[in-house]
């Protein structure tokens, strides 16, 4: 498999990026993978066009694809919060690739974004408290709990809720 490269993302990736987010986070498909959130919210729709376009125009974010050769295989957001702090977020990579390093890639691409154009010195992120295994990922990269924790933004019963990790950005 060739090696992963990133880009930004442009108005031509939306709409496979959101087929990719899909197969990514929710439905069947997802199951192939290790990291989605299918059995904790269900079926529905992980992201729209529109939040996707938005993410294109806010000049506060950034949307990275990741390619592997001519195919789209993951992505990730990054976007400042304030003078010091970044968010990554919308981590993903194509199920069946999973497990082969290139969320490790992802997430270095994003922390680069982070420093180098926002001037960030910190990155948070929020990970559904039920995924320990994602959180475990997460702290092997270097990211810590902070003990805050968020209200999912979906209203579901039970309520989920996110947990803060954050990570300083050398």
């Amino acid at each position: 498999m060739p090696a992963l490269s990133t880009c930004l993302a442009t108005t031509a990736d939306i709409v496979p990026l959101q087929a990719l987010i899909q197969r990514a986070y929710r439905g069947a498909a997802s199951r192939a993978g290790w990291t989605h959130e299918a059995d904790l919210i269900g079926e529905g729709e992980r992201i729209d066009l529109a939040e996707l376009h938005a993410m294109l125009a806010d000049p506060a974010e950034r949307l990275l694809v990741g390619w592997s050769g001519d195919r789209r295989i993951g992505c990730v957001r990054v976007a400042t919060i304030d003078r010091d702090l970044a968010y990554l977020g919308l981590l993903c990579v194509d199920p069946p690739l999973q497990a082969a390093g290139h969320g490790k890639h992802l997430i270095d691409a994003a922390e680069d974004i982070a420093r180098v154009t926002f001037g960030a010195r910190r990155i948070e992120m929020t990970v559904i408290e039920q995924r320990r295994e994602l959180i475990a990922f997460y702290r092997r990269r270097g990211y810590v709990l902070t003990g805050e924790r968020r209200d999912f933004p979906i209203a579901l019963d039970p309520p989920l809720f996110l947990v803060v990790l954050e990570k300083p950005l050398a």
